[in-house]
């Protein structure tokens, strides 16, 4: 996984009060941007079922990444 200062994939932040999540339009909780991987520094609000969702592509994303490092290193 890629390392940064929180050892996270996705920084977590609120969301802007009145936000509506941009997957399902439901009240948005957190802003959500990736760090790494194929969808690095991509951003959103997000309800937290979506956030979960997002979060789990951005690791998903970062996972793939290293593994294609590591067997282009071979």
């Amino acid at each position: 996984m890629t390392s940064n200062e929180f050892r996270r994939p996705v920084s977590v932040d609120f969301a802007p009060r009145g936000s509506v999540c941009e997957w399902c339009g439901k009240l948005a909780e957190r802003q959500l941007t990736a760090i790494g991987g194929t969808y690095h520094n991509e951003s959103g609000v997000f309800c937290s079922p979506c956030g979960e969702k997002f979060s789990q592509a951005v690791i998903n994303s970062v996972q793939a990444t290293a593994q294609a490092r590591q067997i282009h290193a071979l």
